[in-house]
C-alpha cells in the first residue's frame, strides 16, 4: 500500500509533464500559422515559404499538388496591385503524432485589396500537416478550400 501511495503522485506528475510539453507544442505551432498569416500579409513571400519544409507541398483549390520551396512561393506571389490586408486561421483542433508530426484542422480568413481598391473578404477551411524539420515546426502539407 505504501508503494501504491508513492506512485500513483508520480504518475500525475508525469501525466502533467506530458500534458505540458504537449500545449508548448501546439502553441509553436499555432505561433508559426500567426507569423504565415503576418507574412502573408506583409507580402513577404520569402518568409511564408520558409514556414514550408524543403520539401513542402501545398493543395490549393482546383491545382494540382505544388512542391518545393520555389514553385511555393511562385503560387502565392499575388499581382501587381494586390494585396492581402488582413489573415487569420483559427484551430479547431491540433494532434500532434510524435515527436515530429502534427496534425492541424481549421478555418482561415481574410480579405484582398483588389488594384481597382474594392475589398473582398474570404474564407475557408484547411487541414496542415506539420513536421519538425531543423527543431521548428513547419509545414509538410497545406490544403485548403473556401467555404462560402
Amino acid at each position: 500500500m505504501r508503494i501504491l501511495l508513492l506512485i500513483i503522485p508520480v504518475l500525475f506528475t508525469v501525466n502533467s509533464l506530458a500534458q505540458s510539453a504537449d500545449s508548448l507544442e501546439i502553441r509553436k505551432i499555432m505561433k508559426q500559422g500567426e507569423l504565415f498569416s503576418a507574412a502573408y500579409v506583409a507580402g513577404d513571400y520569402d518568409k511564408m515559404v520558409s514556414i514550408y519544409t524543403r520539401d513542402g507541398k501545398i493543395m490549393p483549390p482546383g491545382a494540382p499538388i505544388i512542391e518545393g520551396h520555389e514553385a511555393i512561393r511562385q503560387r502565392w506571389v499575388l499581382p501587381e496591385g494586390v494585396q492581402v490586408t488582413s489573415h487569420k486561421s483559427t484551430p479547431v483542433e491540433i494532434i500532434l503524432t510524435g515527436d515530429d508530426k502534427a496534425y492541424d484542422a481549421g478555418y482561415y480568413e481574410g480579405t484582398t485589396r483588389r488594384t481597382d481598391g474594392s475589398l473582398v473578404s474570404w474564407k475557408g477551411k484547411y487541414v496542415i500537416i506539420w513536421k519538425k524539420e531543423d527543431g521548428q515546426w513547419r509545414m509538410l502539407y497545406d490544403i485548403w478550400n473556401r467555404v462560402d
